[in-house]
């Protein structure tokens, strides 16, 4: 009897938060479940979900920007299937596929003159770990230095490049002769890179927690400082790469060009893992010296064909509809429109961003009443806040959002490129809406934070 997934899913509906917690991570369950975000979706459709009674959600989130194209893209669903019915020769491995050298030859075209190769893989997590080896490689060093609040990933390697102790805390002792310096200060950098063992120097040109970047002028004088010292500058792209910043790469609003540039999340159109490493020949070269290190780094499935296809149907549909230019747009006017309210609202405190990767961050109020409820908050715990924000975001206007990082009072937008007007005016009015109830104190999104403490508490 043939699987049949579609009645497998039917039969089950409605039961994947308990399996979930059963069998893969009864902690994020409990989360999930403690913040209301317990929802059944049943389906989903460019910027929108739908649970089991038809209810659309609002998803400004897309996967930590995975969907850049929104979900279902009727585009490569339909390569998709043609890439499964063309029965081409997949995963060989001892050959050299055809649909990874187009979609290598298309991505190049997209990078600095110097970028001409291309490694494929799963995740940007995997294409950060093959940065980081290929730099120390190529280099000869084995230094690396990185910023402040970044993020490049969890495996070992990435995670020992974490800008925040979260996330590092009991998987010690991670890779050694790893460099944390302030994030735009350009003389901490100049002095590490003066004594001439590192070997890269990694940032996201905008990072995902919090939304932070330098000044132009920073980027500016690193990548100098690198070429000066023979530091590799790798920009880490897999969450601000691929049209989410108003631009295709968020290195180009600094005048820069990297070394070496990571991408994933929107390659994949949302449908199958794909990552990417894109350098140089020159630092090929040096990697993969001979004949007996052709195969020194690699990976079974980065190069498949239903990945690369994903990939080219992604390249082609953002550079044709002009999904840089679109984000640039309705980014602009998510800003203006937040910007609009800060004089208005005295814990909103700065909007910041690029095309649609946009951070909204809340501060100490001035006023008695409310500095006593933001105090007594974060004596709670001092991610609560955020909290506050997102809750009633998903339950009275059913809109998904994230908090930008551990104990920040920052939330992050990362919608769909995809997005029109009437989604900007759906989350604007729903944004101010939650903002005014936070600063009525004593009041309902007050008592959301003291809820959410004593569920904190008592899972403890």
């Amino acid at each position: 009897m043939t699987l049949s997934l579609k009645q497998l899913l039917t039969d089950h509906q409605g039961s994947q938060h308990d399996l979930y917690a059963d069998q893969i991570n009864p902690q994020l369950v409990r989360v999930l479940r403690t913040i209301g975000f317990d929802k059944n979706y049943v389906r989903g459709h460019g910027a929108l979900l739908y649970d089991a009674d038809n209810n659309d959600y609002l998803d400004l989130l897309s996967g930590y920007g995975v969907f850049a194209l929104g979900r279902s893209h009727p585009e490569i669903r339909q390569v998709l299937h043609e890439a499964l019915d063309i029965d081409y020769p997949n995963m060989i491995q001892m050959d050299a596929p055809l649909i990874a050298g187009l979609l290598a030859k298309k991505l190049t075209r997209l990078m600095p003159d110097p970028i001409d190769t291309v490694f494929f893989t799963n995740s940007g997590a995997e294409a950060n770990e093959a940065a980081i080896k290929f730099a120390k490689k190529s280099t000869g060093r084995n230094r690396i230095v990185y910023w402040d609040h970044a993020f490049h990933g969890l495996t070992n390697g990435a995670l020992s490049l974490n800008g925040g102790t979260d996330f590092k805390r009991d998987f010690g002792p991670l890779l050694p002769e790893c460099t944390m310096i302030p994030m735009g200060d350009i003389d901490a950098l100049k002095k590490e890179l003066e004594t001439s063992d590192v070997a890269a120097f990694i940032c996201e040109p905008i990072q995902g927690k919090g939304v932070y970047y330098a000044e132009t002028q920073f980027y500016q004088e690193a990548q100098r400082l690198c070429r000066k010292y023979g530091t590799l500058l790798i920009c880490d792209e897999v969450q601000s790469g691929l049209c989410r910043t108003g631009k295709m790469f968020a290195y180009e609003h600094f005048g820069i060009e990297p070394d070496m540039i990571c991408i994933a999340k929107a390659l994949s159109g949302g449908f199958i893992p794909i990552g990417a490493l894109c350098y140089s020949k020159k630092i090929y070269h040096k990697v993969y010296k001979n004949m007996e290190e052709c195969v020194v780094h690699s990976n079974t499935f980065g190069r498949n064909i239903m990945a690369c296809a994903a990939g080219l149907a992604t390249l082609e549909i953002m550079e044709r509809d002009r999904l840089a230019d679109n984000a640039r747009i309705m980014g602009q006017k998510i800003m203006d429109g937040l910007t609009s309210l800060v004089d208005k609202y005295e814990m909103l405190s700065d909007i910041r961003g690029k095309g649609l990767m946009i951070g909204i961050e809340f501060c100490e109020p001035k006023s008695l009443r409310l500095k006593t409820g933001w105090k007594l908050i974060h004596a709670l715990n001092a991610g609560l806040f955020s909290q506050m924000i997102i809750i009633p975001l998903m339950t009275d206007h059913r809109i998904l959002t994230q908090v930008a990082g551990h104990n920040m009072d920052i939330i992050k937008l990362l919608p769909p490129l995809i997005i029109d007007d009437t989604h900007v005016n759906r989350f604007l009015n729903a944004f101010e809406d939650v903002v005014k109830q936070c600063h009525r104190f004593p009041g309902t999104a007050w008592q959301v934070g003291k809820d959410l403490a004593k569920a904190a508490i008592k899972n403890r």
